[in-house]
């Protein structure tokens, strides 16, 4: 593979821990909203439902998500809606701006490793400045080429991608953990993909992955990168 030219990487549970914050937010939603009947997979497929629906308009990021506590709240609290209740939701979805970014292990050197040999690309879906925040405190930002930062990671986005980048996309590879996002968009927009899976990946971007397609590598850590590119 040493002539690989672009390798475009992921942000979110790729480089940096993501998704394990917003879990746990939810976990204490779920203890907030105290269901009397609804078990927490319950109330989860109800979040879920409202997730999938509004991320349509208002997009990925904290506020977002705060948004979507509070109407699961709203459509399933079992008391009256008091203000200082649906603040409490709120902050429950705002304090992951607040969290400590933690790189995955083997993320800077290897990106190290990678910068002088191949083009580096970060794409990340999410709200601009919050996946910028990301990017700045991750200390990251010097060893990509360009960092770019989309509404929605789907088959459009990464065409406009390889278009505005001058990337060739047959000599391409998309390195992320979300099928959804990453990994299945980016083979169908004729790029090459490297999937390393998040055993904290977010539900809603799970999807089956063409493990027999020759363009797709799966690999266990970010890491594992040096070994074939």
């Amino acid at each position: 593979m040493s002539g690989q030219r672009v390798l475009i990487i992921d942000g979110d549970d790729t480089l940096w821990e993501n998704n394990v914050y917003f879990e746990q937010s939810i976990e204490d939603f779920i203890d907030f909203l105290g269901h009397s009947a609804l078990s927490r997979e319950q109330v989860r497929a109800r979040l879920d439902e409202i997730e999938r629906l509004n991320s349509r308009v208002h997009g990925y990021g904290s506020a977002a998500f705060a948004r979507n506590l509070r109407e699961t709240y709203e459509s399933l609290a079992e008391r009256d809606l008091h203000p200082d209740d649906l603040d409490h939701v709120i902050r429950l979805g705002r304090r992951i701006l607040d969290v400590e970014l933690e790189l995955l292990p083997g993320v800077a050197e290897t990106l190290a490793y990678l910068k002088p040999r191949h083009r580096l690309l970060l794409f990340t879906k999410g709200e601009l400045e919050e996946q910028q925040l990301k990017v700045r405190r991750s200390g990251l930002e010097d060893h990509f080429e360009r960092v770019v930062v989309t509404n929605e990671k789907d088959v459009a986005g990464y065409r406009d991608l390889i278009r505005a980048h001058d990337v060739d996309a047959r000599q391409a590879w998309m390195v992320g953990n979300s099928p959804r996002s990453d990994i299945n968009p980016a083979l169908e927009a004729g790029l090459r993909a490297v999937y390393i899976p998040h055993a904290h990946t977010w539900r809603l971007e799970e999807a089956d992955v063409p493990v027999h397609d020759g363009r797709l590598l799966v690999l266990q850590s970010f890491r594992q990168l040096k070994d074939h590119f």
